[in-house]
């Protein structure tokens, strides 16, 4: 089950954005298309990483394909148990890869996750140690501030990639959530599903600004057998 990131690595991604924001200096108009083109860049990452770990094979043998395909209450005693008994088996890395694949069917568990829940990972695996890695290279290097901001962009629309993802599951989203949509700063869920009507398409979760660059990828990849659909499912 994934947890919530402890507090201490939260106030340090925090605290390390501020560091990076105070380094890029005063704002300039330079400020303004590095967050759009960050904005871009972070979408497409989001849409890249949802379409391989949609298409990546679970492993065999460990059990995945039976939780999967439960048929009872996954709030049984037994689902539980069985659900332990795999997560022995198998790493972080591939419990993602599961969980990528168990949101097609069910996919309004993502958003009864709480945000804290949706971001831990991402800041312990990725956007923390980014930041921490500006926050060096800002100190030792004279980066310019339009870039420094642009990275800051990025770091938080990566960090909260996964929970963009979850309101697009979730019926009552905060104002700043609906504003953003509004805005086309973040897609809908109408937008959100053509791609699960279609499991071949718009994987980009958002903004949905690089979704044509991103199925003419899932294109090329799925014709060069790169992706096959047999990684949908586990087993």
């Amino acid at each position: 089950m994934m947890k919530a990131a402890p507090w201490p690595i939260m106030l340090a991604m925090v605290l390390s954005l501020l560091a990076n924001l105070a380094m890029a200096g005063a704002p300039t108009w330079g400020w303004i298309p590095a967050a759009l083109a960050a904005w871009y860049i972070a979408d497409l990452a989001s849409g890249v990483v949802h379409m391989i770990m949609d298409y990546k094979p679970c492993r065999d043998g460990v059990g995945l394909d039976r939780l999967y395909f439960y048929e009872g209450s996954r709030e049984s005693a037994d689902y539980l148990a069985l659900r332990d008994e795999v997560w022995k088996r198998i790493g972080p890395l591939e419990k993602l890869i599961y969980d990528f694949k168990n949101h097609h069917p069910r996919p309004e568990a993502l958003g009864r996750r709480p945000m804290l829940v949706q971001i831990g990972s991402t800041i312990m695996f990725g956007t923390l140690p980014a930041s921490l890695s500006l926050n060096l290279l800002a100190y030792v290097l004279p980066l310019p501030g339009w870039l420094i901001f642009g990275a800051v962009v990025l770091l938080v629309a990566a960090t909260f990639a996964q929970y963009f993802h979850g309101t697009l599951h979730r019926e009552h989203n905060p104002p700043v959530v609906q504003a953003m949509r509004a805005l086309g700063l973040l897609m809908t869920p109408a937008a959100h599903e053509k791609h699960h009507a279609t499991l071949n398409r718009d994987f980009a979760t958002n903004s949905g600004w690089s979704n044509p660059f991103v199925n003419r990828l899932f294109s090329v990849a799925i014709s060069r057998r790169w992706l096959t659909e047999a990684g949908l499912t586990p087993g």
